[in-house]
């Protein structure tokens, strides 16, 4: 699945599952560029879609945008990419100025967010949240329980209790780690840093057992390329997908279908990876997850 000198390669997942192959579901495109937001308010437009278990919630803002949640369920997370990008984030009584370049988590309850900056957010929110679920775009993909992905659980609560966690994203890259990786109760995100175009003949196609993935791209344009294994039933099989995805968007692989995604800008190309709950295999490399002190193991 790997080539030898991808850090992927030692996962224990590595070599792929033995289990039963059945129907696997159907994978989602949010082309965020391509169309107009599912909802607009006051100095904000915004785009979403989901996975099984979660939303992404993709936001152009202008300063002074807000976003609350009354009565949040479990812990979501900010991304803010963009360095010029800053925000307010207060939750349970606390108050946190975040900057720019950083990823924040953010505890279940009241919460708030402040703009400081125009620019685009990122929110991540589970599909716990049924007020958020219901602005999606994609929500024919899952109308039921998906064949492949088990009933969502949250990981341990954080050392210390429930406040907001801010992590920069300026860490250095490191030999044998894979990204940037962070994870929290309900999520695993993984940034990459800016890339030019693969090289096609070093591409990874694998596939995962039981979890979808979610491919967010933020600068440049991705080739996605999919290809749905064959069962005894010819009702299961699917065409190979090749799909161009320009950015920002989304696209939701789902579990045992063989992927591989190809960064195509001859400059610049940002892709960040989103699992929820967090991944098991990742969460056992030592030094991948760059703030596991502060989230607990399964």
């Amino acid at each position: 699945m790997y080539e030898a000198d991808d850090p992927r390669s030692r996962l224990s997942t590595a070599a792929g599952g033995t289990g039963p192959i059945s129907a696997f579901g159907a994978s989602s495109y949010g082309r965020f560029y391509a169309g107009a937001p599912q909802e607009t308010g006051e100095g904000q437009r915004n785009w979403y879609t989901r996975g099984q278990n979660f939303v992404v919630c993709y936001s152009e803002v202008e300063a002074g945008a807000v976003f609350e949640r009354k009565g949040q369920v479990d812990e979501y997370v900010l991304l803010l990419h963009d360095e010029n990008m800053a925000a307010t984030v207060e939750a349970n009584g606390e108050t946190v100025e975040v900057p720019g370049y950083t990823i924040t988590m953010i505890p279940p309850g009241d919460s708030r967010v402040t703009c400081k900056a125009g620019g685009r957010i990122v929110r991540l929110i589970t599909a716990q949240s049924a007020d958020v679920t219901a602005k999606v775009d994609n929500a024919g993909n899952y109308a039921g329980p998906h064949p492949q992905v088990p009933p969502f659980q949250l990981w341990p609560d954080p050392t210390g209790g429930w406040k907001i966690r801010s992590y920069s994203l300026d860490v250095p890259d490191q030999e044998g780690r894979f990204g940037k990786i962070f994870r929290c109760t309900t999520f695993m995100v993984n940034i990459f840093p800016p890339q030019g175009p693969r090289d096609v003949t070093k591409l990874s196609p694998h596939h995962h057992d039981d979890f979808e993935q979610c491919s967010l791209a933020l600068e440049g344009w991705y080739m996605h390329h999919l290809r749905w294994p064959w069962t005894a039933n010819q009702h299961d099989w699917r065409q190979d997908e090749h799909e161009r995805c320009a950015s920002p968007s989304v696209c939701v692989i789902p579990p045992k279908v063989i992927h591989t995604s190809a960064p195509s800008d001859p400059e610049n190309n940002v892709l960040v990876d989103i699992f929820s709950p967090p991944r098991e295999d990742f969460s056992d490399m030592p030094g991948w997850v760059l703030n596991a002190a502060d989230y607990p193991r399964k």
